[in-house]
């Protein structure tokens, strides 16, 4: 739904090249049918600027083509395509504006912005607007997340639902015209308390909706569905990605655990308790939420990767209530560093019981846990030899059986409430967990994306069911 922030962007543009000579502007948009039309419009509002009654405030043009708009006090505006010629590179801007880059290839998206960070002019004004309807999953998707969940991201987040004042102004008309919908239905009368359903009553309660937005709500999903509703009006920056993500796991019951997950705790409290080899990782690549309890039981995971750069190597541990107690995920880590990582781990909360993806990688950190650290408390999976006799093996095999059956037992053991997940990285990729045609599982949507920590803690519930332990705390 449009809320003029094109426009504006268009104007601000406009008003700074008329006043602060010898400065850049660019637009991109996502088509060319669309940057043509951006451009008209900039074209219109520099005609209706009062040239006649003030002949020596605006600046003359001397170029004005179908891409570009050239003032005579040397500043100039550019409109641009993500798809045609590099616009960017070799200039400097003052004002930058990516209109609907979640709709940019998105294999130019990351080239794009890492262009237009040094293109930028270097003083207190300058910026770089980036502006979207949610579209998949891509850079523009992780790059808005990460604004609006981490306090130190370099970027800011802005996010406008539908129930903003904005949109009651813009879109009188149709407001008024759901509100007649909703009382010829009714006996000529408005929308009460006692006419709300439960999903009503929450966007009422808890983000402030009118009846007259929960008339035009209900008049929408009339005439269309639920779900486009969502995808076009949607409440909340989740909202607004969910409705493109086909997730194994309940999309709405992760956004509410997102909104609901505790920070971990801070370095200084934490510190002093560590053991030494893990100080180094605490609130880069360790996050803790609970320190361990005396005599109670802990259950890891665990998912090993090369620690090249790649897929990461993480581990994740719950109490036996099912409440997770730490993270820990990293692509830089060798196996044979992070097999005293997980040692470490494992010895803090109380020994845990640890079940460790069995594959080509996990087999020599088992190894190590084994021998070099004398790790007893491991997982062990039954399985039959080629004579048919049945033996215990560390560590649990996934194979294209074996895998949809732990996926599925995370998602009974989340969605019942069996287990409590406090870290926003396994609940992201919780949110773009797929199963594809031929039934294989896997996060399928692009190469930044991975599912390690999703590995981890599905390895955790199959230590938790096992409920086991071969040592005494």
């Amino acid at each position: 739904m449009q809320i003029g922030f094109t426009t504006l962007s268009l104007a601000y543009m406009l008003y700074s090249a008329c006043t602060k000579p010898d400065t850049n502007y660019i637009i991109m948009t996502h088509h060319a049918s669309v940057s043509k039309s951006l451009f008209v419009k900039l074209k219109k509002m520099y005609k209706s600027l009062p040239h006649e009654k003030f002949p020596n405030l605006f600046p003359k043009t001397l170029l004005n083509n179908r891409d570009e708009l050239y003032l005579d006090n040397g500043s100039r505006i550019i409109i641009a395509t993500a798809n045609g010629e590099d616009s960017i590179s070799g200039n400097t801007f003052q004002f930058i504006h990516l209109s609907e880059m979640a709709k940019y290839p998105p294999q130019v998206q990351e080239e794009i912005i890492a262009t237009c960070i040094p293109a930028l002019a270097k003083n207190e004004s300058s910026m770089i607007w980036i502006e979207s309807t949610a579209f998949g999953y891509n850079t523009y998707q992780e790059m808005f997340v990460k604004a609006y969940r981490d306090k130190e991201s370099v970027w800011k987040a802005f996010f406008f639902s539908w129930l903003a004042k904005a949109y009651q102004t813009q879109f009188k008309h149709t407001f008024d015209e759901a509100e007649a919908w909703f009382k010829a239905n009714n006996n000529g009368r408005r929308m009460t308390y006692d006419d709300i359903e439960h999903d009503e009553m929450v966007l009422r309660d808890k983000y402030g909706a009118t009846y007259r937005q929960l008339m035009f709500r209900r008049y929408y999903i009339a005439t269309n569905s639920l779900e486009k509703f969502r995808r076009e009006f949607p409440t909340t920056p989740d909202e607004a990605f969910m409705e493109t993500s086909k997730s194994v796991f309940d999309i709405n019951k992760i956004i509410e655990r997102l909104h609901h997950v505790i920070p971990p705790l801070e370095t200084k409290e934490v510190y002093d308790e560590l053991p030494d080899v893990l100080k180094p990782y605490i609130n880069k690549n360790l996050f803790i939420f609970h320190l361990p309890k005396p005599k109670v039981r802990h259950y890891a995971g665990v998912d090993v990767a090369s620690g090249q750069g790649g897929d990461y190597s993480t581990c994740t541990i719950f109490d036996a209530d099912g409440q997770q107690q730490c993270s820990f995920f990293a692509n830089d880590i060798p196996v044979y560093k992070f097999a005293e990582i997980v040692d470490a781990l494992g010895r803090f909360y109380n020994y845990a019981f640890i079940c460790v993806e069995r594959n080509s990688l996990g087999l020599p950190l088992l190894e190590r846990l084994r021998k070099d650290y004398g790790y007893l408390n491991l997982l062990k999976q039954k399985v039959f030899d080629q004579k048919g006799k049945r033996k215990m093996q560390l560590g649990f095999q996934t194979t294209n059986v074996t895998k949809p059956i732990i996926i599925n037992d995370m998602k009974e053991m989340f969605e019942l409430g069996m287990i409590n997940i406090e870290c926003v990285r396994t609940l992201e990729e919780m949110k773009i967990y797929q199963e594809d045609s031929k039934g294989r599982m896997g996060n399928k949507k692009g190469k930044s994306n991975f599912d390690d920590m999703v590995i981890s803690v599905a390895m955790a519930c199959q230590a938790l069911k096992q409920a086991k332990y071969y040592v005494d705390i």
